[in-house]
């Protein structure tokens, strides 16, 4: 009784998570291809690169066929995953989730192509499958999350022990909205929408040395996005951390603006080696106004969180 219960328990939430994730990468693939003017696009293709037929040709029984290999691929995957949380006592959560999307399933997924001999770089890009996977992990984990009835929060609930963490993270995303708003104004007064994030994710993603080799893709727009909101995060954290030990000691003041310079310093020069020509074409003053009102509004926020600094750093003897 009880073992038919513990199957059950794995099956139907793993299959139903599953197919869920699996619905999550198809939709994801679908607006990439829709936006691109392919619709079905790369159901089609990945269905030629599985399925070798002699010739290739976008039929229903192609689509049809790596529809119903994708679904039930996933619904193997989800099975096992539910099996491995509750085999192993883990707590659902999206932290686990985005490690599983971005860990196994690109396994998985590179594996598959790897088997059939398919040049992976000419199927569909990487920054258009890891942030779809991603998704589709973390969207497993909430269903399986739900289906387990876990006690433990699934997301942002976790942090709540964690409030210098939480303070760093909304501290970052600030950032990262500050400096995107700006270049969108700037994009749209130039009447070229989304061209200094697409430029940035060509040079990165792509290594375009030139305005002529940019490339304007859904998916390319969304991996630079992510990776521009993590580096921003990261920043957002190491200054919320500062404030927290200028708190506590506030005669180290120069120690802490001497490793903000440093971190800033270090940012800059990764860009210039990065991308330099993005930043000539974008503007030294149009740089320099983005970090002003990004370190603008991410120090006010943080020193709304720490409202006795202010007062401690006017009465400290400074460390020199």
């Amino acid at each position: 009784m009880n073992r038919r219960a513990s199957i059950g328990d794995v099956l139907v939430p793993g299959a139903i998570g599953g197919l869920l994730a699996g619905a999550v990468v198809a939709l994801w693939l679908f607006g990439v291809d829709l936006i691109q003017g392919h619709p079905l696009a790369t159901p089609a293709v990945l269905g030629q690169a599985l399925f070798q037929p002699p010739e290739f040709q976008m039929t229903f029984r192609l689509l049809a066929g790596y529809t119903i290999l994708h679904f039930g691929v996933f619904v193997l995957l989800g099975i096992a995953t539910a099996w491995f949380v509750r085999a192993f006592h883990l707590a659902p959560g999206l932290l686990l989730g985005l490690a599983f999307g971005v860990v196994v399933l690109d396994v998985v997924y590179y594996g598959a192509l790897l088997l059939t001999g398919a040049n992976v770089a000419e199927i569909v890009a990487w920054y258009q499958v890891i942030p779809a996977n991603a998704l589709a992990g973390m969207t497993l984990m909430a269903y399986l999350h739900r289906a387990s009835r876990e006690q433990q929060p699934l997301g942002w609930g976790i942090l709540r022990g964690h409030p210098l963490l939480v303070q760093g993270i909304v501290t970052g995303l600030i950032g990262a909205a500050v400096v995107a708003l700006w270049f969108l104004g700037l994009d749209l007064l130039a009447g070229r929408p989304f061209h200094t994030p697409a430029a940035l994710g060509s040079a990165l993603f792509l290594g375009a040395q030139s305005d002529a080799e940019v490339h304007m893709s859904f998916g390319l727009l969304a991996g630079y996005t992510m990776a521009h909101v993590a580096a921003f995060v990261a920043a957002g954290i190491v200054i919320a951390a500062a404030a927290a030990y200028l708190e506590r000691t506030p005669s180290r003041v120069l120690v802490v603006a001497l490793a903000l310079i440093v971190m800033e310093a270090v940012i800059v020069s990764a860009l210039l080696l990065g991308a330099e020509w993005v930043l000539g074409s974008l503007g030294v003053w149009a740089i320099t106004v983005a970090n002003v009102l990004a370190v603008a509004a991410m120090g006010w926020y943080v020193w709304r969180g720490h409202r006795a600094l202010p007062e401690r750093l006017r009465h400290a003897t400074v460390d020199v």
